[in-house]
């Protein structure tokens, strides 16, 4: 474990090719796909565990977010990663950050709207992260779809010589994409949660069988959670390239929900292809 961007920058200053897998902690099988997917590009896999106040909003979780790095070193260990970058809040943000990335247009929408801040807190501790480990390669997942594609225009519109790699989303045995935050679901609210899933999951089934009344079904999708004890703030049918609104004639198109079952909020995705 290195605590220091000074130790990091050591340790990696003679190797060659290396990819980056950035995570707030508490790993799950999702975060361990990531680093495999990272080994089968670069012979050195660094990964980061930074849980980054900047992008969680005061009434937001960042006090209980499930912390368990004893655990995660160990997990990390066993797949060979070369280093973990491990700073605490003083080394990463030694003074206030008065810089802050300024996401681009897709990143006020959807989860930017409803979570005022998000992407402008992600954003800047990537690039942070991203220059203090210099990887050629970066991993991130899908499930967290519009963050994939807020960092990848980042690094496009900022010319930093980085591949973004997307690794798709892993899923519990019923559907419910792994996250940190299902440790927060009940008994209950855990038997509900796959719902979201088979909703959008619907979505494209309708998509695929030529049904193009977007935001029609966008509005059952979000009836069909509210009728189940959900608080929704999304549902949507959106360009898988730009998350512009989908259109007549679009072919990758992606379903998006972000929604409460309790005081948990969950977010998923699935991309649809239609046509040739």
């Amino acid at each position: 474990m290195l605590p220091t961007v000074a130790a990091v920058r050591e340790r990696l200053s003679g190797e060659p090719s290396v990819a980056f897998v950035p995570t707030m902690g508490n790993l799950h099988e999702g975060h361990l796909e990531l680093v495999r997917l990272a080994a089968r590009r670069a012979p050195c896999v660094v990964a980061s565990i930074f849980v980054n106040r900047l992008q969680f909003a005061p009434h937001e979780d960042f006090d209980r977010y499930p912390r368990t790095f004893q655990e995660d070193c160990a997990r990390l260990e066993e797949l060979g990663v070369a280093a973990v970058f491990a700073p605490d809040e003083p080394e990463l943000y030694p003074s206030p950050q008065e810089v802050l990335v300024e996401p681009p247009p897709l990143g006020n929408i959807l989860e930017g709207e409803h979570r005022p801040g998000f992407f402008r807190g992600v954003a800047t501790v990537v690039l942070k992260l991203f220059n203090i480990v210099q990887p050629r390669y970066a991993v991130f997942g899908k499930k967290d779809y519009q963050q994939l594609l807020v960092v990848r225009e980042m690094v496009r519109q900022l010319n930093l010589p980085i591949e973004i790699v997307a690794g798709e989303t892993c899923r519990d045995s019923d559907g419910l994409a792994l996250s940190s935050r299902n440790k927060y679901l009940n008994s209950a609210e855990r038997r509900e949660a796959p719902r979201l899933y088979s909703t959008l999951v619907w979505l494209k089934k309708e998509l695929e069988s030529g049904n193009q009344d977007y935001r029609g079904l966008e509005k059952a999708a979000r009836s069909n959670l509210d009728k189940s004890g959900w608080s929704v703030d999304y549902v949507a049918l959106q360009q898988q390239a730009t998350l512009g609104l989908a259109q007549q004639g679009d072919r990758a198109l992606v379903a998006l929900g972000a929604a409460r079952l309790g005081a948990t909020r969950l977010i998923d995705n699935v991309e649809v292809f239609l046509g040739t």
